[in-house]
């Protein structure tokens, strides 16, 4: 008797065990699946919160460009002997940037790649814009139809109007004066400079009224056999010209002169675009420099530039003085700040404030030695990158590759093509014109 109820009570605590163990295991499985619930709601807030952030996030580098939509870059961005590639200073949109572009480069085991003024110059494309010829024309007309649009547009006061405005004394006719005072205001409104870049890319910026503008005839710039000549306007005469680096190879400039050329602008060093920023000089410099003036050319040089900060622009000036102290030199010595197209380049996040603090560094310290300082810039940077209302008293060396210059403000040498040929040097090369006032 004992034994069964000792069964029982066995059998029975078992049940019990069963029970508990199974209300248990139910009440885990339960808070599990509403944990599990709880964390995938969160991650898709999670992820609809990144969502939201990305759509509204744009790059540092594109608020330094000035751009949301592209990426700013220009430089020596061209393969030489591709023409249909053009490598100006350029504003790429995004999803435009398809085909890859080869930078010309010096790369040994222990250097690192070096931007090519060439390229330098071929940036410049960015600024070009044709068809500025016709652009007086098109101004005219645009002021006679806001004449007509203010003529139409001012309320006449005759009697009636007088005789409602006596009912209405709410209500009174505008005066004269109040007229005038409108079409003034509408006239004042600032004036917007349309232009393009070497991808026919189109931008509007606001014209500076303070920056001295340029009075060149663009009709007067015509294409005259393979270079373009400036006549008509005897406001101004002209030289013409070609810049080179040691890309250009072996180079008779005694061919060269026999063309047609009067000067030629030698880059005498460079900054590469990587992280150390080394500073060199060109291979070629002395050899180009000595052949051109035996040939009987004037000579200017330039300096390529990946300058972060006036420390290493007065470092780059050094450079350049160095290099032609041992020459007469004719033209003026060039500073070409840049930026680098399709690479990354230690320049990309430079304000434009530093860019135009690295530019009056150089230019004073080449002033300061004697020499007259100029600048290289294309459409894109007067735009966005140089505060061109502080270096107003250095000449402007303008590139752009469009039919006509479309940059209003003044210039003393236009930087027109980087894929002329000429006499004495078997590769494409770049192509200046100087203008001088003619008296």
């Amino acid at each position: 008797m004992n034994v069964k109820k000792s069964l029982f009570t066995i059998y029975v605590g078992l049940i019990l065990v069963l029970i508990i163990l199974g209300i248990g295991i139910g009440v885990f499985e339960h808070t599990k699946a509403k944990r599990k619930t709880q964390d995938v709601a969160e991650v898709e807030v999670e992820e609809q919160e990144k969502d939201i952030r990305d759509s509204l996030a744009v790059k540092t580098e594109d608020i330094i460009k000035g751009d949301s939509q592209g990426v700013i870059k220009d430089g020596t961005a061209e393969q030489r002997e591709a023409p249909e590639i053009q490598n100006p200073f350029v504003v790429t949109p995004k999803k435009d940037i398809e085909k890859p572009i080869t930078l010309d480069e010096d790369v040994t085991e222990e250097e690192e790649p070096e931007e090519d003024k060439t390229a330098t110059d071929e940036e410049n494309a960015d600024a070009a814009g044709a068809g500025e010829s016709d652009g007086e024309a098109d101004k005219a007309d645009a002021d006679a139809s806001k004449d007509d649009t203010l003529n139409a547009e001012a309320p006449v006061q005759n009697d009636n109007a007088n005789e409602a405005s006596d009912g209405n004394e709410g209500e009174k006719p505008p005066k004269d004066d109040d007229i005038a005072m409108g079409a003034q205001a509408r006239t004042d409104e600032p004036e917007i400079l349309e232009f393009v870049d070497a991808y026919q890319e189109q931008y509007q910026v606001e014209i500076n009224p303070d920056i001295r503008k340029h009075d060149y005839i663009l009709d007067c710039f015509k294409e005259n056999g393979r270079y373009i000549k400036y006549e008509g306007d005897k406001s101004y005469r002209y030289r013409l010209g070609i810049d080179v680096s040691h890309h250009d190879g072996e180079i008779d400039f005694d061919a060269v002169k026999e063309s047609g050329i009067d000067f030629v602008i030698i880059r005498v060093g460079y900054r590469g675009y990587g992280e150390e920023g080394h500073l060199r000089e060109d291979n070629n410099y002395r050899q180009y420099i000595e052949a051109a003036q035996d040939a009987g050319l004037d000579v200017g040089v330039y300096i390529f530039s990946q300058a972060i900060n006036t420390d290493e622009a007065k470092e780059e000036a050094q450079l350049v003085l160095d290099a032609i102290e041992d020459y007469d030199i004719d033209l003026p010595v060039v500073y070409d700040p840049e930026s680098v197209l399709d690479a990354n380049a230690r320049t990309d996040y430079v304000s434009a404030e530093q860019f135009t603090e690295n530019t009056l560094a150089f230019c004073k310290m080449i002033e300061d030695a004697g020499y007259k300082p100029m600048i290289y810039c294309n459409m894109l940077w007067e735009a966005y990158k140089l505060d061109l209302s502080q270096l107003m008293d250095y000449p402007i060396w303008y590139a752009d590759y469009e039919e006509k210059p479309q940059t209003p403000y003044y210039f003393s040498y236009w930087q027109y093509s980087n894929t002329g040929k000429v006499p004495g040097i078997s590769g494409m090369v770049d192509l200046d014109i100087q203008l001088i006032p003619a008296d």
